[in-house]
Formats: structure tokens, C-alpha cells, sequence
């Protein structure tokens, strides 16, 4: 079990929540150890649900698939939502840890694949689940209510989605303010905040090329949708390099290309080739530009062939820009600083990764009608202090270019730290509004 017994310093406004811990460790190791895909999140759900329970919140479960809401009123005043996710991500755990995971499920094609939490789900739900703890436990110290969301399918883009089309905001109070934290590569203890976007918007598209395949002795006499889709691969950062302000930050990448059956690759020439492609940007705008740009390239590519393969687009998933309140990020960002002292508090340049978080903010109100939904989304560190000082480069930025990130098979957060802060983080994030004084 990770050490718990030593606490970074903290600020005099930082509320006592050693107590919760070594319960907070037991429940991340036993995630850590028993991760689950999207859309699989049977036991992490039971798991999060029965915590949330047992400390006296009504939870609702089966939300949207595995979904999790929990509800405690504690008097008159807002309410907060605090987000955590559930699932894991189809990777073969390499960090050596004792409680790495060995797990394998299946995946999309009922082939076995092995599964870890490489992107800190795991920590978001213990930091989440002691942090309503607190709450359950010092009823003195807040007013209005607290709600707790364990999200499924978050990897996947679907999961906050599906939630809200099974009626989350019409079977819990609505929030005023949700909150959110994530982990990622720079130093536990710290926590980072953005002025502007934290995380872009995406669209992931799939591009099926057809056509009547043959014989590879023979390729002028068949469709070629191989050819296809790998021309238009190779057309893909014409779209950024020429179609885009750099400014814009733009990415567009071809992520998968499947094709073929390899026991007869020589000697067939496939009749099908899918090809996913992801678009990220920080306006709606720019995806949708380069969506479109992205479509008229597939179908220009297979036109030009002699025999044209056909071509059909299809939108897998979307997701909107991560973009904080700034005046629940500044109260937020305050209270943190009162908790762990301004040298544990920093910015965060927005990044490219991104996530469904904004659907249960007012950026979904389209979705579950109600603009007036304020966010916060903050960064939370995970590298231990031994990991940092030995990690390459002598500034910040380099060592966090040579650091294992999010999704690597690598990435193991120092556990202590990590709980520690995040627990802190959420519970005077939410303080910030929920405090008796507030």
C-alpha cells in the first residue's frame, strides 16, 4: 500500500482529510487492480455507488449504462456536481507496480485485450469518493447540495451522453456548478488551472472505402480501397498545413486503418477498408471545417481511381472544448491557493486531449436544457518527487516531454500525493461554493 504517513505542507485553509486516506488508498488499489472498459463498468460502479451510499447519499445507479448519481442535501444553497469517470483503457499495464493490473476483456471484436487505468480514472474516483466523505461527515461546515457522478464510457466520448438522454439532470437536482479535475504528468502536489480552454473540442470520423476487391495478379481489374484509404492518409496534414490558420491549433490525424484478412494478404485484394480519423481544435468552426475538408478528400482520393471504390463517412463520436467559468475557476483557483499555498498552484496551457465533460455543463444545454450550468476544470499532478528529479531535462517542459503520460502503458501516479491533493482540490473547489460563509 502506497505511504500515507507523510503530507506535503498545506495552506491554514486546507480542511483535515487525513482520516479518509487510508480508505481513499484501499479503494484505488482495488480499482487500479480491476479496471474495466467503457461501457463495462459493472464493478467499478457497484464499488463507487456502495461508498456513496454507505455514507448516506441517495444513488441512483444503472445511469446511462454503469452510470453512478449520488444526491445529499444538506440544507438550503447551490448545488455542486462532482465528476469522476469509470472506465479503462484497452492497455498492457508496464509500470512494475505490485498492484498493476493483469486484467484482459474483450474488446469491440470479442477478442481478448488487456485493460488498464493509464489515465488516472482510477484516482479521479477515489479523490471523488473521499471527498464526499468529507462532506457526509462535516455537515457543519457546508450548505445546498452536494451530487456525485461516477461516468461511464468516458474514453469513448459517449458516456456523458448517454447519461443525460436517460434523464440525469430530471432524476437528481440540477447543478449550478459541475467539477472536474484530471490527473496528468507534472508534479504531485500541484494542481494547474487554465484562463481560456483546458481541452479541445474533437470529431472522430469513420471512412469506409467498398469496392469488388480481386486478385492481386490482377489489380487493374478490381477497385483498390486500400489505395484509397492510405492516399488519403497521406493527404491528411495538407489539411492542417494548408487549410488552417496556424493559430488554430488544428490536428488531424489518422488514427487506425484496417483492411484485408492477413491470412491472404498477398494474395486478395481487399473489398473493404475502414479508415477513423480524429479532428481536434479549440472552436466548432475549425472541427467542422475540417470535417468537411477530411470527407472531400476521401471522396476525391477514391474519384481518381480508374475504378472507383465507394465511399460512406460516418461521425463515431464528438466532443465539445473544455472551457472553465472564469469566475468559478478564479473562486476555485482562490481556494486552492488558501488550501496548498500559491507555489502548488499553477497555469495550464490548453492541450489537445479531450474528453465529454462539457455535455453536463451549460455547453450541453442542447442536450439536457439548461444553459446555465457553470463549470471548473482543473489539472491535478501525479508525478512523485524521486520520478521528477530523475526524469530528463532541466526545465519543466522538458521533463514533462519525457515523462509517461496519460495512456501510456507506463503511467503510474504517486499515489499519496495524488489522493492527497485531489481529495483537497475537490473538497475546497466545491467549499468555494458551497461553504457556509460562501
Amino acid at each position: 500500500m502506497p505511504d500515507l504517513r507523510e503530507s506535503p505542507t498545506t495552506g491554514a485553509e486546507s480542511p483535515d482529510i487525513r482520516p479518509l486516506l487510508a480508505p481513499a488508498a484501499e479503494l484505488y488499489l482495488d480499482l487500479h487492480r480491476h479496471p474495466e472498459l467503457s461501457g463495462a463498468e459493472a464493478r467499478t460502479a457497484a464499488l463507487f455507488a456502495d461508498w456513496l451510499e454507505s455514507d448516506g447519499f441517495r444513488v441512483l445507479r444503472g445511469v446511462g449504462g454503469h452510470g453512478v448519481a449520488a444526491e445529499l442535501r444538506n440544507g438550503d444553497g447551490p448545488a455542486v456536481l462532482l465528476r469522476a469517470e469509470l472506465d479503462a483503457l484497452p492497455v498492457a499495464e508496464r509500470t512494475g507496480a505490485p498492484y498493476a493490473s493483469t486484467v484482459t476483456a474483450p474488446g469491440p471484436d470479442e477478442r481478448p485485450v488487456p485493460v488498464m487505468h493509464a489515465c488516472g480514472h482510477d484516482a479521479h474516483l477515489a479523490c471523488a469518493a473521499a471527498a464526499a466523505r468529507w462532506f457526509a461527515t462535516h455537515r457543519e461546515s457546508w450548505r445546498g447540495t452536494l451530487l456525485v457522478v461516477g461516468q461511464p464510457a468516458e474514453e469513448t466520448l459517449s458516456g456523458a451522453r448517454a447519461m443525460l438522454e436517460d434523464g440525469l439532470y430530471e432524476r437528481i437536482t440540477v447543478p449550478d456548478v459541475v467539477l472536474a479535475q484530471h490527473t496528468a504528468a507534472f508534479p504531485a502536489g500541484m494542481v494547474a488551472h487554465a484562463n481560456g480552454p483546458v481541452l479541445a473540442g474533437s470529431r472522430t470520423l469513420e471512412l469506409v472505402f467498398e469496392g469488388d476487391g480481386g486478385h492481386a495478379a490482377t489489380p487493374h481489374l478490381t477497385a483498390d480501397p486500400l489505395s484509397a484509404a492510405a492516399g488519403v492518409v497521406t493527404r491528411l496534414p495538407a489539411i492542417v498545413a494548408r487549410e488552417s490558420d496556424p493559430a488554430e491549433r488544428l490536428t488531424v490525424t489518422a488514427s487506425a486503418l484496417r483492411t484485408g484478412d492477413a491470412a491472404h494478404a498477398g494474395n486478395v485484394i481487399a473489398e473493404r477498408a475502414e479508415l477513423r480519423v480524429t479532428i481536434r481544435a479549440f472552436a466548432e468552426p475549425v472541427l467542422s471545417g475540417a470535417a468537411a475538408a477530411v470527407e472531400r478528400v476521401a471522396r476525391a482520393e477514391a474519384a481518381a481511381a480508374a475504378l472507383p471504390p465507394r465511399v460512406t463517412v460516418t461521425e463515431l463520436s464528438r466532443s465539445g472544448v473544455t472551457l472553465s467559468d472564469p469566475v468559478v475557476t478564479a473562486a476555485v483557483r482562490q481556494a486552492h491557493r488558501a488550501a496548498f499555498g500559491p507555489s502548488r498552484v499553477t497555469g495550464w496551457p490548453a492541450t489537445t486531449a479531450t474528453e465529454d465533460f462539457p455535455l453536463l455543463t451549460g455547453a450541453g444545454a442542447g442536450l439536457h436544457g439548461h444553459p446555465g450550468i457553470l463549470a471548473a476544470y482543473w489539472m491535478l499532478g501525479t508525478v512523485g518527487p524521486a520520478q521528477w528529479a530523475a526524469a530528463p531535462g532541466t526545465t519543466p517542459a522538458e521533463k514533462f516531454r519525457t515523462l509517461p503520460g496519460n495512456h501510456s502503458p507506463h503511467y503510474l501516479p504517486s499515489a499519496r500525493l495524488t489522493l492527497e491533493t485531489g481529495t483537497a482540490a475537490l473538497v475546497t473547489g466545491a467549499l468555494s461554493r458551497l461553504g457556509a460563509e460562501a
